[in-house]
């Protein structure tokens, strides 16, 4: 089933690749990797493998990759992708030595990469499941690592339909999971290399928050204006639904501005969210110091700023809460700003802790985020207590990196 699985994405992706760019550049990513393993690669030089699905894992990884660069630089550092975003935003990334897309999981594919890198570690994210790949390793004796974890009773594994599988979960060397449900399911499956050690997002998130990227066109964007505007808010990751709650309140609200990160950048969807909006609006790429004055609303076409933008916020909403899941809270409440979301809310750790701890609130409507905006530009103290409690969220629960580095020296992973 899973082969089959895997030579059915493979056709899609062939029969898409002339129509769509990031089909057909993932293809030739792909088909590159081997040349430039064969080109970089450092002989006698050791190399450990962090992969990352997609941009989002990437940043959970990130710490954990610069903590170890910055202590034994003598490692070299191997980062593939499987999502196009993934790659094209990092693929200069500076504290990796090669950057590659990773090939698909075929047992063709799995052999010839792992010839070529030569790992002497490999980590994942949330665990991935590439079962060649986690298969092989085993076979190798590379250790394997699962960083910042989740499991939950309704995955697959767990599941009658998918007990076949649960043995690759055997090819980790150790998991470090997020919190105690996943221990416990672990451990009732008999893994004794359990550790809970928290998400080290948290930790990525509290970091671009004390860098404080300077924007000069956003500050020149909420500088410049006729008239004072007494709220910002900062909409991340959305799609057409939650825009359908943001865009109406924003119209009737001129003492608002807006800054907008679709969650889709190609061209027809910002072109379509453009003349959903009535007010003046510019895209980020178009924007300068001479034309943004104007402008109320500041929609962001440039991959990987999202987590810099939210600093500039009063509030802000992140998408996705009326599709699948919400996406990413964190980046938002490391900013010390109060964090609106949709209802679809439950996969996410982090937005259903953010809610216990009074620094996020749901929306399920348009009425409900009216309501919960209208309270936010009136009772400036209460946007504030908010804010506060959302930053206390993020800094207490960091240090995640640090449990996973000492586990790697202290067991001589790392030398």
């Amino acid at each position: 089933m899973y082969s089959l699985i895997l030579d059915l994405y493979a056709l899609m992706l062939r029969l898409f690749a002339p129509f769509s760019k990031k089909a057909n550049r993932m293809l030739k990513g792909e088909k590159q990797t081997f040349t430039i393993l064969k080109k970089k690669r450092e002989v006698n030089a050791s190399y450990i493998w962090f992969h990352a699905a997609s941009l989002s894992e990437f940043e959970q990884e990130r710490p954990l990759i610069e903590r170890i660069k910055k202590e034994k630089p003598e490692y070299k550092i191997l980062l593939t992708f499987f999502s196009f975003s993934g790659y094209e935003t990092q693929k200069y990334y500076a504290w990796a030595d090669i950057i590659c897309y990773l090939p698909l999981d075929t047992n063709h594919n799995v052999v010839r990469f792992l010839n070529g890198a030569e790992p002497t570690m490999a980590f994942f994210i949330q665990p991935d499941f590439c079962f060649n790949y986690l298969d092989e390793l085993a076979f190798r004796n590379i250790p394997v690592f699962s960083i910042s974890s989740i499991f939950h009773r309704k995955q697959f594994l767990f599941r009658w339909y998918g007990k076949s599988y649960l043995n690759i979960l055997r090819s980790y060397t150790y998991f470090f999971v997020q919190n105690e449900e996943s221990h416990i399911i672990l451990t009732e499956k008999e893994f004794n290399n359990v550790i809970v050690n928290g998400n080290t997002r948290f930790d990525r998130v509290f970091e671009i928050y004390e860098q404080k990227k300077h924007l000069p066109l956003i500050d020149e964007f909420l500088n410049k204006s006729e008239t004072h505007k007494s709220c910002t808010l900062i909409a991340g990751n959305t799609y057409p639904k939650d825009e359908n709650l943001i865009l109406p309140y924003f119209d009737q609200h001129p003492e608002m501005k807006l800054i907008i990160v679709p969650h889709t950048l190609n061209k027809s969807r910002l072109r379509n969210l453009q003349y959903k909006i009535n007010r003046p609006c510019l895209l980020y790429s178009q924007a300068t110091k001479s034309n943004i004055g104007g402008c109320d609303c500041l929609i962001i076409d440039w991959y990987g700023l999202l987590p810099s933008i939210y600093r500039y916020g009063n509030a802000a909403y992140i998408g996705g809460g009326f599709h699948s899941c919400t996406h990413n809270i964190l980046e938002a409440a490391a900013c010390g700003i109060p964090v609106l979301f949709g209802p679809n809310y439950q996969r996410s750790n982090e937005a259903c802790d953010i809610l216990t701890a009074g620094g996020g609130m749901t929306a399920l409507d348009a009425a409900e985020f009216s309501r919960i905006m209208d309270a936010l530009l009136i009772y400036s103290h209460w946007q504030q207590e908010i804010g506060e409690k959302a930053g206390k969220f993020v800094a207490e629960n960091r240090g995640a990196t640090e449990t996973i580095y000492s586990y790697l020296y202290q067991s001589e992973y790392i030398k």
